[in-house]
């Protein structure tokens, strides 16, 4: 693997059940499991996945018409059975409304094929998702 294709981000505990994550550009995203106000790490996975998507589309028919509306809505189901606690059913349902102006046909036209590539092959984080991967953990020696 090439430097140009490793992705990181850093997590750090901020007390107790709050977190922080890092982007290598110095972005931050605050989240937590003690029920306040902030993501969860489910909600992340799921905002993920439908901000990747919306990323896709929004290129591929934002090059004809500006949309009035925009928004991804992603959804599933949190089960816990042998296999451990996952997500079942996930479902990626776009809102998207163009003008009536020129190039808004062109962008209605393209909205289905843009949904469709990005799920099919575009998307990273569904892909990964769909596809499945492993995942290591280790330990490091500090």
């Amino acid at each position: 693997m090439s430097e140009a294709s490793n992705r990181s981000v850093v997590v750090e505990r901020t007390s107790t059940g709050q977190f922080i994550a890092t982007n290598p550009r110095g972005g931050t995203l605050r989240f937590g499991t003690d029920g306040g106000d902030a993501f969860t790490p489910v909600e992340l996975l799921l905002a993920a996945i439908g901000g990747c998507s919306a990323a896709d589309v929004d290129v591929a028919t934002g090059r004809h018409a500006e949309p009035t509306a925009f928004s991804v809505e992603v959804s599933g189901d949190k089960i816990s059975d042998e296999q451990g606690n996952r997500m079942t059913g996930l479902r990626v349902t776009f809102h998207v409304a163009f003008p009536d102006e020129e190039g808004a046909d062109r962008a209605r036209a393209i909205l289905p094929r843009a949904v469709k590539a990005s799920h099919d092959r575009l998307c990273t984080v569904s892909r990964t998702v769909e596809l499945g991967t492993p995942v290591a953990t280790e330990i490091a020696e500090d």
